[in-house]
């Protein structure tokens, strides 16, 4: 059945219908699917505040002057704005390079710690970018460790049991990426944000993310950001409701998702990755290199050709998403807690995602 007749269908778990229509890998009918790529329909110019970042400190951030931002909205989704890659060239490498080989690093907490000795997680990168740099096109050879890692959270760590942040269970926040979201925060006029947690993700062609809300925030009147990078996906975007069927739409490697007001707690998920568009190994973005001119100030790292060989392998068949939380209001305080040390985490390293083995035991969802 073709993914328009199963919108219009409704009823009981819409959303499900269609996550398993888009989940399919010989789904092919994508014709129904937003490309903010060549904007209609639906899809209208959303505004930005020009004024709130300064061109100095976009260029700061690897960003582009906020004038020469498109950014667009979707109908019937209050406060949703999508933004297509705004990045300077060459400076998604850093991020990828960072959220690869820095931010995997101990204190933050990552899905193999669920199952692996400390020691064993401590230098990822170190253990995989050699099996990685030689790794060939067969699929049947051995993972490393990057390629088994599925989620990393920093700042206020993701209970995944409990659903919730605790006061007791936070590491410093990385400055390089609180300072890129304050700065898209800004653009879209939120002004004042603190990027206090994050839920990495790392999907590979066989991943999904299954159908949630992120609600377990205090304060839902900041917006939840989300920046992705590598290969594209699809994302639905649904309601209050999981009655309610989703709408689908493309992200592509650099583009940046922000999630306000009303669209700040629907439901959504990410059924399936999909090679980019283009055909080629990598996003032509991800080819172009960084300007040996970086502003005074910059967060963004040139990357050595080592490093960002190993990188480049990893993303021919993987897609990263970052998404940036603020957890409490300014002066807001977390309840008192009985009983916990806040630190329990997933209980299965997939709690977060759905692949291909998925069908025998099907995970915990958040």
């Amino acid at each position: 059945m073709a993914a328009a007749a199963l919108t219009r269908e409704g009823g009981e778990d819409a959303f499900r219908r269609l996550f398993r229509f888009y989940r399919q890998r010989d789904a092919s009918d994508l014709r129904g699917v937003v490309d903010f790529s060549a904007p209609g329909g639906q899809v209208f110019r959303s505004q930005l505040s020009i004024s709130s970042v300064s061109d100095q400190d976009a260029y700061r951030a690897g960003l582009q002057p906020v004038s020469q931002w498109k950014a667009y909205g979707l109908s019937g989704y209050p406060g949703f704005i999508f933004i297509p890659n705004p990045f300077l060239p060459g400076c998604q490498r850093h991020w990828v390079k960072q959220c690869l080989k820095l931010y995997p690093e101990k204190p933050n907490v990552c899905n193999l710690d669920l199952h692996m000795a400390p020691e064993k997680t401590t230098d990822l990168w170190g253990q995989s970018k050699e099996q990685l740099r030689r790794k060939g096109a067969s699929k049947w050879e051995p993972r490393s460790l990057l390629e088994k890692l599925r989620w990393v959270t920093l700042g206020y760590h993701y209970n995944w049991d409990t659903k919730k942040y605790s006061a007791n269970h936070h590491t410093p926040f990385p400055s390089d990426l609180a300072f890129l979201s304050e700065q898209v925060a800004a653009a879209c006029g939120f002004r004042g944000f603190q990027a206090q947690a994050g839920i990495l993700n790392y999907y590979h062609f066989d991943s999904s993310l299954g159908i949630h809300v992120d609600e377990s925030e205090l304060d839902h009147s900041r917006p939840l950001l989300s920046f992705s990078f590598g290969q594209s996906s699809i994302f639905l975007l649904g309601g209050l409701k999981r009655e309610e069927a989703p709408t689908a739409m493309f992200m592509h490697s650099g583009d940046i998702m922000v999630m306000s007001g009303f669209s700040r707690l629907l439901y959504h998920a990410v059924p399936r990755v999909l090679p980019n568009p283009e055909g080629t190994a990598l996003p032509s973005c991800l080819n172009q290199t960084l300007s040996s001119d970086l502003p005074v100030g910059s967060v963004i790292e040139h990357s050595s050709d080592e490093d960002w060989q190993v990188c480049a392998k990893y993303l021919q068949s993987s897609r990263i998403n970052m998404t940036i939380r603020q957890v409490l209001a300014e002066g807001q305080k977390f309840p008192e807690e009985s009983g916990t040390n806040g630190k329990s985490q997933a209980p299965s390293e997939d709690s977060y995602h759905e692949n291909s083995k998925a069908k025998r035991h099907k995970p915990n969802r958040v």
